[in-house]
């Protein structure tokens, strides 16, 4: 039986594309930290992988979903391409949020 309480964040998403990248996967928590990142400001590859000390190559595959899902948006500057939140991102803040709260995937 289902306790309608505590699941209540998940049954009332209305973005599961984003909850699915978020929890269902196994690499939702660094794809949480690479979002929270692009919050902040705009990143490139390289910078992530420094900041948040993960493989460059894992950070392009966490970057490569996102765009696929249209949850980032890069933008060329010289040589470089700068990933930032794309507006499907940003109107689905809350319920990225919420999703976070719920699984319990902030950071520390």
């Amino acid at each position: 039986m289902i306790n309608e309480d505590n699941n209540k964040n998940f049954l009332d998403v209305n973005d599961k594309e984003l909850l699915a990248l978020i929890v269902g996967r196994e690499g939702g928590k660094t794809t949480s930290e690479i979002i929270d990142e692009l919050l902040i400001e705009p990143h490139n590859k390289n910078q992530l992988s420094k900041k948040l000390k993960v493989d460059y190559n894992t950070i392009t595959h966490h970057i490569k979903i996102m765009y696929n899902h249209d949850y980032v948006i890069e933008i060329k500057i010289e040589n470089s391409y700068f990933y930032h939140p794309s507006d499907k991102l940003i109107k689905n803040l809350d319920e990225y949020y919420q999703d976070r709260k719920s699984t319990r995937l902030n950071s520390s």
